[in-house]
């Protein structure tokens, strides 16, 4: 039996790590099997896109940062060797394999700073969502939830200008119908509250089981 592939959007401090984890959580408490990834991936790729984003690894000997196409590739690359190696091997067995973040993700921020239809094109051959859950928080709300968590201790992009430019990209790709499957949801509210919503979302539209314990 074939199992599904739920992504959660959102810019940074939108929740998608939490509620992505807590979904998963209990889908396993359900009997359901479940398989919890993130993008960037935890594979090769991933981690040195990790690295760069939190400013660890210099883009040249003269420590230029790294040309934003560079990066693009890079996401574009990883997300390739994450299907291969995790989500489709683990949907083809049944699994319901969870992604904090996937192609959205790149059409929204590399496209900040890079062609939009370009990094679109590099990321064809990425196999479709079955559901895309976005978290709309707005920026000011969600940089503020950042500070709270990690202080000043930012990446490139948890900037307030940056993540502006992001939620406008992500409104943009949903009215323009660009963001696979997706459904949109409320991420200001309470944790608990949220994730109930998520639940039903994802028993009702990918898994078909509206019986399970919410």
């Amino acid at each position: 039996m074939s199992g599904s592939f739920v992504v959660l959007e959102g810019i940074d401090g939108s929740g998608t790590t939490t509620q992505a984890s807590l979904l998963n959580s209990w889908l396993v408490e359900q009997g359901v099997p479940s398989r919890l990834t993130r993008e960037p991936s935890d594979g090769p790729i991933g981690s040195l896109i990790r690295l760069i984003l939190k400013g660890r690894i210099a883009g040249s000997p003269s420590s230029q940062p790294f040309d934003p196409r560079a990066v693009a590739l890079l996401f574009a690359a990883d997300r390739l060797d994450h299907i291969d190696t995790v989500i489709a091997p683990e949907v083809r067995h049944g699994t319901c394999v969870i992604s904090d973040r996937y192609v959205a993700s790149s059409l929204a921020y590399q496209s900040v700073d890079v062609d939009a239809e370009w990094v679109k094109s590099i990321n064809l051959m990425a196999r479709q969502p079955d559901l895309t859950i976005f978290l709309r928080v707005g920026a000011e709300a969600a940089l503020e939830r950042i500070t709270k968590r990690q202080g000043l201790h930012r990446d490139l992009y948890e900037t307030l200008i940056v993540q502006k430019k992001v939620a406008e990209r992500y409104e943009a790709l949903l009215a323009d119908g660009a963001m696979a499957n997706a459904k949109v949801l409320d991420g200001t509210k309470p944790v608990a509250e949220l994730a109930l919503e998520i639940r039903r979302v994802v028993a009702e539209q990918v898994l078909e089981v509206k019986r399970l314990s919410l």
